[in-house]
């Protein structure tokens, strides 16, 4: 059993609906709708104009930097439409709408390398580029970066399975179904950064994936370790994996690779797999659609681009009950305003709720218990942390507090018995202290402008 981290919370795994489940595949709807950012950085710029024929893993979308990943086709068809589309995190974001011709016509772009053992770093950091591979687990930040930048300074490699949100299934069962897309991908990632051996985390409640999985390694002989870690969220946050695994921790502000590590979630591995094996860029994602308010709940795998109400449509539908509709997990996922949202690259599950999952409170109070501080996993002070932004003093969170060290994982919302809305008013803080520094960088660069009118 590998290491404990610090803090972390038991819920109800609530898995038990769709965990023996195998992944179906989704029939490809008339039209998907891909939004031109699924990633983090700036969003892609598209290439193709409405009235455009497509094939299955054309590149639709450029990169708009360093930090990007280009977008391509999920289904063959024609472009019907480029312009703003509602999207995920809030308000629109500009889209490619494809009308489906299902014909399943494939890229000529899409071509697997002939030499998989012949690759080099950079020949592979090139490839995942061009496939557009981001990380799968939500976190979305471009994996050519995270390796690029990762070369010549890792030497611990690791896979993320744990998949310890509540209802997510869909990393356990590819582990299942796809064992060996997993293992060869982490064999690819061991080559890479030439490392001997690449780990993969999984927590003890999937343990049969642990045997599958060390099954294949033992035929395949591959350079990869399982490690069986405990059940405990938020055990797949990077820097509580990290300590698990390797037993090294993550300076305050700083990377897992200032700790010698890397970290790719499993999806992403078998991503990577298929880059490199078949040539086929990011098109589709495995979706996890459970909770209370689901009919029939199932892992599915649908073209990127599917509007989310038909994930909800082929678990037969949602009870009247409903009342709210959660994409990722319960923990950490965001609320979805509308059904005409899409699934993206970094998109693990759909939920919907009918049952008593949330309990508000009015006007809650804090009742000073500390049950916060015992469960934070970067052991910081959430009941000061709130204190001095219901205060506006958000400086004073930022400074003393080190507020922005808070990785959001709900596990203090979780466990607070007052039912304060304490992960919520963190990102609330991140995004005043964001906004202060953008606020600043345009008052410098206007002063700066102004100087240099001045002395011309």
């Amino acid at each position: 059993m590998a290491q404990a981290f610090f803090g972390g919370v038991h819920p109800n795994d609530m898995k038990a609906a769709t965990n023996e489940k195998a992944i179906e595949q989704l029939a490809a709807p008339a039209e998907v709708v891909i939004p031109m950012s699924m990633h983090i950085g700036a969003p892609c710029k598209p290439i193709v104009a409405v009235g455009d024929k497509v094939k299955i893993g054309q590149r639709i979308g450029e990169p708009g930097g360093f930090v990007s990943a280009p977008i391509h086709a999920s289904v063959s068809g024609t472009v019907k439409a480029v312009e703003p589309r509602p999207f995920s995190m809030g308000g629109k974001m500009m889209s490619v709408v494809i009308e489906n011709d299902f014909q399943n016509t494939i890229s000529e772009e899409v071509k697997p390398v002939e030499d998989p053992d012949s690759l080099t770093p950079e020949q592979l950091v090139e490839i995942v580029k061009n496939a557009g591979i981001v990380g799968q687990g939500g976190a979305t930040f471009p994996t050519h970066v995270k390796i690029s930048s990762g070369l010549g300074k890792v030497d611990y490699v690791i896979i993320n399975a744990a998949e310890c949100e509540p209802y997510i299934t869909g990393d356990h069962r590819t582990m299942l179904e796809r064992p060996e897309q997993v293992i060869k991908g982490a064999t690819l990632l061991a080559k890479c950064f030439n490392v001997d051996k690449v780990y993969i985390g999984i927590e003890a409640n999937k343990q049969n994936a642990a045997d599958v999985l060390n099954k294949t390694i033992a035929e395949l002989k591959a350079p990869v370790v399982v490690e069986v870690l405990h059940t405990r969220y938020p055990q797949g946050a990077e820097k509580q994996l990290v300590q698990a695994v390797s037993g090294r921790q993550v300076p305050s502000g700083k990377l897992p690779a200032d700790a010698g590590c890397c970290i790719f979630n499993l999806n992403t591995t078998c991503a990577i797999y298929r880059a490199v094996y078949t040539g086929m860029p990011v098109v589709s994602k495995i979706v996890t659609v459970s909770g209370s308010g689901v009919i029939e709940p199932k892992n599915v795998e649908c073209p990127i681009g599917t509007p989310i109400s038909n994930l909800f449509d082929a678990c037969g539908g949602l009870k009247e009950e409903t009342y709210k509709l959660i994409m990722g997990g319960p923990m950490m996922g965001l609320a979805q305003h509308s059904f005409d949202v899409s699934v993206g690259k970094g998109t693990g599950a759909m939920l919907a709720f009918a049952g008593k999952e949330e309990q508000y409170v009015e006007d809650p109070q804090c009742i000073r218990c500390g049950k916060c501080v015992g469960v934070c996993p970067i052991r910081l002070e959430p009941v000061f942390m709130y204190k001095y932004l219901m205060k506006g003093n958000w400086e004073f969170w930022r400074d003393e507090l080190h507020g922005m060290d808070c990785i959001e994982c709900g596990a203090c919302t979780y466990t607070c018995p007052a039912r304060l809305p304490l992960t919520h008013a963190f990102r609330l803080g991140k995004q005043q202290v964001n906004n202060a520094r953008m606020a600043a960088k345009a008052k410098a660069d206007a002063e700066k402008a102004a100087a240099e009118k001045k002395e011309a």
